[in-house]
């Protein structure tokens, strides 16, 4: 009202100076300005203000701010509180966005006519309540106005109409509001209904599944109880077996006779069924008959302790019988792996016969003169197996670049000595040298020189090794090193490779139960860098390490030696035999030979020594120059063994045995030629029943 006073005096000064033109010219100055205070006063936004600047001037514009900067303080205030609720990114979001009605304003907010996606975190239900609350009052405060001005309560001025026009209008909006705000929500539960029923559809093509299962996609979900009726007997007998013990601890032998009647029925009945499949006619019959005594006998003999105490023997004993089979078991197993099957046998003593008939100038191989010559590629082979030996060579040669420049050195024992040269005589190994020697014509090779024949002529070694009743305490671990290769010098030969070789700068050790694949010459151009072995790392990231092998307990042991330093195999060893003699490597094995004579430090074999003596001293080949495990390991891939320059059947399950992995088999046996007079003479055939 002070600003119309001012505004009219001034207009009214201006009047009496210019006339009456002016009057009509301030008049309408006095009539826009009014409309304008009128607008801005109810909250609406004039975003355009360069149009309202050429329209009236700066003046006006002076004005026009003094005006919203005292009208407005309401809206700032209401402004700040929505800053307090809300982050800087929503209010921009708000402060930009337009609808169909026209721009965003503060009431939106304070009706609460936001969607769930402007909502806070933390704050949504107290802001939703307020609004809420806000919105239900402006409504009752709305109709209690319409209703006094229409009932003349409120008096009839230009304030109350203006009152009631934006008041109206105010109401307009809301109701357009919320008109598209019910339209979306239709749309949104139309499209929701169209999903739903789209996926209903589609689950009537889908079989039920069989609830309570835990996975139905397995096959026992055909059968809800496999075997169940084989799984009921054996409890029962079991059952029926303690009833028993306890019958005849309380002297019911009318119902121990009964519970013996039915066991020898039911036992009869399940007889080595494993499925229910395999059981016979009667046997729903026996269950009934059993199930009856069992549960006479609960009546009269049912004792929780005693019924536990019954069962923990009963288990104790199972456990027992268990660990005697696995022992037998592992006992068998070991005897049948070094059990020299009958046709191998009777292969080498044909071969043997043969060759003592030969006369001796036909005893001879050809080519002696490259056994020397360093500047060939020479193999050591230390094996009583001809068969073996055999495949040995033959799949060298066959995948070997040039034949001719191969030369291999066998070493056998007296037993096996004219088998092995009669064999290699009647098939010569094309251009490549071969010669065969007999390790028990080494007279060096004797007790004075050699820890291992000395320690194996004292009382101890042959007690452990032919004593039959003395106790076996260690179980498996006695099994498996009273091993007859241990009493064999060819087993401890390979150390030795210098004096059965002294022309020989390096040498490739091979054991008789490997098959090579591939040309092997590229390994003679391996840098050693200054070591003796070259071999392929058998360490994982627990096992075949040294400590696997070694006693650490002792200080010998572990003073020298690093528990976690990985292993490396036997089977393809590339020996720098300069280097060996320099650094005195059989010397080396000597010392700790002679000082493990109580086996104190490791067990018998050859790997535990050879990883002491060649300690820090080798070189570590790539994997696929030898890969191991197709003598004990079903798992080997596939890919691995075919690319690989050597396979190595160690363990138990060799390839010319009953035991032998069928899925390994072939990779061995395609270097043998089954229409061999000898070997059809002998019964071999192209599988692993040699009887």
């Amino acid at each position: 009202m002070a600003l119309k006073r001012g505004l009219s005096s001034v207009g009214v000064q201006r009047s009496r100076s210019s006339g009456s033109r002016l009057r009509i010219v301030i008049l309408f100055f006095f009539s826009i300005l009014t409309l304008l205070v009128f607008f801005v006063g109810q909250g609406l936004y004039i975003s355009d203000e360069d149009s309202v600047q050429s329209g009236f001037g700066k003046q006006i514009c002076i004005i026009l701010k003094w005006v919203l900067q005292n009208v407005d303080w309401r809206e700032r205030l209401a402004s700040q509180s929505i800053k307090n609720l809300f982050t800087k990114e929503v209010i921009d979001v708000v402060s930009t966005s337009t609808a169909d009605l026209g721009p965003l304003s503060l009431d939106s907010f304070r009706k609460g006519n936001l969607s769930t996606s402007w909502k806070v975190i933390g704050v949504e239900s107290s802001v939703a309540d307020k609004a809420t609350s806000q919105s239900n009052q402006k409504a009752t405060d709305l109709k209690q106005e319409m209703s006094q001005v229409k009932e003349g309560k409120l008096p009839n001025d230009d304030h109350s109409h203006d009152m009631l026009t934006t008041t109206l209008r105010r109401q307009l909006r809301d109701n357009r509001r919320e008109k598209h705000v019910a339209g979306l929500v239709q749309k949104d539960d139309e499209a929701t209904v169209k999903l739903e029923n789209a996926a209903i559809e589609r689950s009537k093509a889908v079989d039920s599944a069989v609830l309570g299962k835990y996975n139905m996609w397995r096959k026992e979900i055909d059968n809800e109880n496999s075997d169940s009726t084989v799984r009921l007997m054996s409890d029962q007998i079991i059952l029926a077996k303690v009833y028993i013990i306890i019958a005849s601890m309380k002297n019911k032998l009318d119902l121990r006779k009964e519970l013996q009647i039915r066991l020898k029925e039911s036992q009869h009945a399940l007889g080595e069924s494993t499925t229910d499949a395999d059981l016979p006619h009667s046997a729903s019959d026996k269950i009934k008959a059993m199930e009856k005594v069992l549960a006479k006998a609960r009546e009269q003999l049912y004792d929780c302790k005693l019924m536990l105490g019954k069962l923990r023997a009963m288990l104790q004993a199972s456990v027992e019988q268990v660990m005697s089979l696995k022992k037998d078991s592992m006992f068998l197993s070991q005897l049948a792996a070094k059990t020299v099957p009958n046709a191998i046998h009777c292969l080498s003593m044909r071969l043997t016969i043969e060759y003592y008939l030969l006369p001796a100038e036909k005893r001879k191989f050809p080519r002696s003169e490259n056994l020397e010559n360093p500047k060939l590629y020479h193999y050591a082979l230390f094996s009583d197996n001809v068969l073996a030996a055999s495949v040995v060579v033959n799949s060298t040669i066959m995948n070997a670049k040039d034949p001719s420049k191969h030369v291999f050195h066998l070493v056998t024992d007296k037993l096996n000595f004219g088998a092995m040269n009669m064999w290699f005589l009647l098939n010569p190994p094309g251009k490549a040298t071969i010669n065969v020697e007999n390790v028990d014509e080494f007279k060096w090779l004797n007790s004075s020189y050699c820890p291992v024949l000395r320690q194996l002529e004292t009382a101890a070694m042959k007690e452990y090794y032919f004593k039959a009743d003395q106790p076996t305490n260690s179980g498996s671990s006695n099994l498996k090193y009273r091993n007859p290769k241990y009493l064999s010098m060819l087993n401890h030969l390979r150390f030795y490779l210098p004096q059965v070789y002294p022309k020989l700068d390096k040498i490739l050790f091979l054991d008789d139960d490997i098959v090579v694949q591939k040309d092997l010459t590229r390994l003679w151009s391996v840098d050693l860098h200054g070591k003796v072995n070259g071999a392929v790392e058998t360490c994982g990231e627990s096992f075949h390490r040294f400590d696997k092998y070694l006693n650490f307990s002792n200080p010998h042991i572990s003073q020298n030696f690093d528990p976690n330093a990985c292993g490396w195999a036997y089977g393809m060893n590339m020996f720098d035999l300069k280097v060996w003699r320099k650094k005195d490597i059989t010397g080396i094995y000597h010392k700790w030979q002679n000082m493990n004579e109580d086996r104190a430090l490791w067990k018998l074999g050859t790997l535990p020594p050879g990883l002491i003596t060649f300690y820090g001293l080798t070189h570590p080949l790539q994997k696929s120059w030898h890969v191991l495990g197709l003598g004990y390991n079903p798992n080997v891939d596939k890919k691995e063994i075919e690319s690989a320059a050597v396979i190595h059947y160690n363990g138990n399950m060799k390839p010319w045995l009953e035991l032998a992995m069928t899925k390994y088999r072939s990779y061995w046996t395609k270097y043998i030629k089954y229409d061999h007079p000898y070997l059809h003479s002998c019964k071999f055939r192209n599988e692993p029943d040699y009887n």
